[in-house]
């Protein structure tokens, strides 16, 4: 039974090879004219200039924490905080040098139309997402199968969560401060549109979108997915013992698995709203989920119990996509209604 939990770090490389594959396909696609060009590599060297910034900072932390977690705990659960650190801002620097890159293949692939857009863009994002799981679960899967103990794990969730805290506060004070800038400089004394690039800070106002939402938002999940999977082995094990650490393992992995094939059910016809195809993608990727999640419990826990967690995880998901979509979608009554009386 334990022998199964190779398959962890299996589906974790399976991820990255997924994440390689969209590396690929986004740097193959067209960034535009000369200027599209000039804009775009502005944007990723500032945004990758922040990054490496910020990541020279934190190794100081990361060392004196290592230090003193092994002495303080045990020196096996410094090197999981290390590795975690490590793991977490890998899949950020990852997600950085791609999302600067999409930025103009998208813009110039949605001369072509709205499908070839959505797909430039979805590529992109979805090297972020594939790359966070992918060093999550290979992260998690190694490190149990080398140590066996749930409790020295845990340092590789608290890793996580150091690099998630200062790249997420971090990158939002800087998110703001560009944001803000770049309007009373443009606005106020040059009389310049919005977003306007003759504005210099117009520039360090989307580098700031990039590492509030790409670098930052990437450590966040990156913090918060290895937390419900250790979470999750920890009671697992309290309740059943090693099935109750193999089960969170296997649906990891099938969650993974389940995202690559989900990937390519996101396809858009012209006219018809890009939210559908993405909502087509999750919902083909959770009914894999759920397919599988029923034979994996049966076989290795024997009770319903976990099951219906994980319905209720995913159900819960699904509602809180499509109520959100419902209140910031401008083809629903609450944007509509605001809009309709927004007019003087």
């Amino acid at each position: 039974m334990e022998n199964l939990s190779y398959l962890a770090p299996v589906a974790g490389i399976i991820g990255l090879l997924f994440a390689l594959y969209l590396t690929n396909r986004v740097n193959q696609g067209d960034p535009g004219n000369k200027r599209m060009r000039e804009l775009g590599d502005a944007i990723h060297e500032g945004a990758m200039a922040f990054l490496n910034r910020e990541y020279r900072t934190l190794s100081v932390f990361v060392v004196v924490l290592f230090v003193a977690l092994g002495f303080a705990i045990n020196w096996s659960t410094a090197v999981c905080f290390v590795i975690g650190a490590l793991f977490s801002g890998t899949a950020g620097y990852i997600g950085m040098n791609i999302a600067t890159k999409a930025n103009t293949r998208t813009a110039n692939a949605a001369r072509k139309g709205e499908n070839a857009a959505l797909i430039m863009a979805f590529s992109g994002g979805s090297v972020m997402g594939m790359t966070v799981v992918g060093l999550g679960l290979l992260g998690v899967g190694v490190l149990y199968l080398i140590f066996k103990d749930p409790t020295i794990v845990n340092g590789y969730a608290l890793g996580a969560s150091s690099i998630a805290l200062f790249a997420r506060v971090g990158g939002g004070i800087y998110t703001k401060a560009a944001d803000v800038g770049a309007d009373l400089v443009g606005k106020v004394e040059a009389g310049i549109p919005e977003d306007d690039p003759r504005n210099p800070a117009t520039i360090a106002d989307n580098v700031g979108d990039n590492v509030g939402d790409v670098a930052g938002m990437g450590a966040d999940l990156f913090e918060s997915y290895v937390g419900s999977i250790i979470a999750a082995i920890t009671i697992g094990f309290v309740q059943f013992g090693v099935e109750g650490i193999i089960l969170p393992l296997l649906v990891a992995a099938v969650g993974v698995v389940s995202a690559v094939i989900g990937f390519f059910f996101v396809r858009a016809k012209e006219g018809v709203r890009l939210s559908s195809a993405l909502e087509r993608g999750t919902l083909a990727s959770a009914f894999i989920v759920i397919i599988v999640s029923f034979f994996l419990t049966q076989s290795i826990i024997g009770e319903s119990g976990p099951f219906w967690a994980i319905i209720a995880g995913l159900v819960s998901g699904i509602i809180i996509g499509r109520l959100t979509e419902y209140y910031t979608s401008d083809s629903f009554k609450p944007v509509q209604s605001i809009a309709e009386s927004s007019k003087t």
